[in-house]
Order: structure tokens, then sequence, then C-alpha cells
């Protein structure tokens, strides 16, 4: 479901910055239902990301670090004595990288 919307919109996304490299964070709401088919509700373009809970934390905190290296990082890279102390949000392997590819426009 996720791939195909994707699909299906992709040519309308990032439109007014044509040219430029430009990424965005969607979510996706599903429910499931007593047979346990999910059923997409919405895709949001600006996806709630409060971390009030143990579950939204393990799961939004790495989400918010992984996009920041794989987009923000190749832009402006850490310093090479960057250090990744518990105070910082950068894991500890910044070469990471917990996404997969699901979709390439060509």
């Amino acid at each position: 479901m996720c791939i195909d919307s994707i699909k299906a919109s992709y040519k309308y996304l990032g439109k007014w910055r044509e040219g430029l490299p430009t990424f965005e964070l969607f979510g996706l709401d599903f429910m499931i239902d007593e047979e346990f088919n999910p059923w997409l509700i919405e895709i949001n373009t600006n996806p709630c990301l409060e971390t009030e809970g143990r579950v939204l934390e393990k799961v939004i905190v790495p989400l918010i670090d992984n996009v920041f290296k794989l987009t923000v990082d190749c832009v402006f890279p850490p310093p090479k004595n960057w250090s990744n102390s518990n105070k910082h949000l950068v894991s500890k392997n910044v070469n990471v990288n917990h996404f997969e590819l699901v979709f390439q426009e060509n």
C-alpha cells in the first residue's frame, strides 16, 4: 500500500522546488481489521513526531536521527572530531541507514 501510494503520486511531489534536492517525511496511518487486514486511512505530509510514550520514543527518535543522517548530514557533514556522547541525538554509528529503498523513479 505504501509503495502503490508513492507510485501514484510521486510526479506531484516536490514540484515547488524542481531542480533542487528535496525530501519529505510522510506519516501513513493504518487501521487493522478483525482479520488483521491493513487499511490505509490517510497519508500526512506533516506527521506528528511527539514522543509521549516508550513505543513512540523508540520509533521516532531513531527515525529523526536517520532522516538527518540521510539528508542534512550529506550536505553539512559532522566535523571530523564530532563527539558522540550521550548529550547528542546522533547515534554512535553515523554510517548506519535504517531505511529501505522501496521505490526509485527511474
